[in-house]
Parts: C-alpha cells; sequence; structure tokens
C-alpha cells in the first residue's frame, strides 16, 4: 500500500469545508500526461490507499502483460482514529490511515499499449474498487 515514507507532521487538522468547495473542479492534474487513456473522477471522495491498490490490481490483471500504468494520486493526508470504547477527550487519537482527496475532474490512473475498448473496461473495474464515480478520457494530441 501507498504512503509517505517521512511526513513533516504526523497529526493534520481535518480541513472542514462547505458541499460547495469541495464539488469545485480540481486545476491541477487534469490532463492525460503520460499514457493514451485515462480514469478521470467526477464526483468528490477521499480515497484511501487501500482502495488505490485494488483498483491498481484489477486494472493490471485485466491488462494482463500488455500496457503501462501510471498512478497519478499518492495518498498523503494522514487520517486519526480514536480506539474504541475510549472515552472523549484526552487528545486526539493515533494515526489509522493516509488519504487523496479526489475532486472532480483529477486523472487518477493513466494507460498505455492497450486498445480502447479494454482501457475502458479496466477503468470500470476500477471505478467499482473506489468511492467515486469515473469516466474514460482520451489523451489530446497537441499540434503544434
Amino acid at each position: 500500500m501507498l504512503f509517505p515514507k517521512k511526513v513533516k507532521h504526523r497529526k493534520w487538522q481535518t480541513g472542514r469545508k462547505s458541499e460547495a468547495k469541495r464539488n469545485t473542479p480540481d486545476t491541477r492534474g487534469i490532463t492525460v500526461s503520460f499514457g493514451s487513456f485515462g480514469l478521470k473522477a467526477t464526483s468528490q471522495s477521499r480515497v484511501r490507499s487501500n482502495q488505490i491498490e485494488a483498483a491498481r490490481r484489477v486494472i493490471s490483471r485485466t491488462l494482463g502483460k500488455t500496457g503501462k500504468i501510471w498512478i497519478r494520486i499518492f495518498p498523503d493526508q494522514p487520517i486519526t482514529k480514536k480506539a474504541a470504547e475510549v472515552p472523549m477527550g484526552k487528545g486526539k487519537g493515533d494515526l489509522d490511515h493516509y488519504v487523496f482527496e479526489v475532486k472532480p475532474g483529477r486523472i487518477l490512473f493513466e494507460v498505455e499499449g492497450v486498445p480502447e475498448d479494454l482501457a475502458k473496461e479496466a477503468f470500470r473495474k476500477a471505478c467499482a474498487k473506489l468511492p467515486l464515480q469515473g469516466k474514460l478520457v482520451r489523451r489530446e494530441e497537441t499540434r503544434a
């Protein structure tokens, strides 16, 4: 599973935001940069590191030995949780897992070297493992 090797701050503040701010489209990581096809998020969610790994495994299993995969997100936000049956108070809980805050428009995965129907099937299966909706997007060739 993905998690940072070293962090500056072990625990982060929660970062409460309004629903309107969470659903604003992302401005970074919105174009297919490496592969031919990409999985673009169409909804907002926090994606855990084990969900990213499950999606990666199902994509690589669907593509077989052909094709190359890029993971465009990395979970670096720590989420804390207090232990079971612990009373309120006495400080913040211990680190539980890491997440990546996905906004609509972010490219999550990219693939190359496979036909479009195979990429579409792989991304459909990967979306079933993720807590968000996504769609297949093609790389836009820029001609100079």
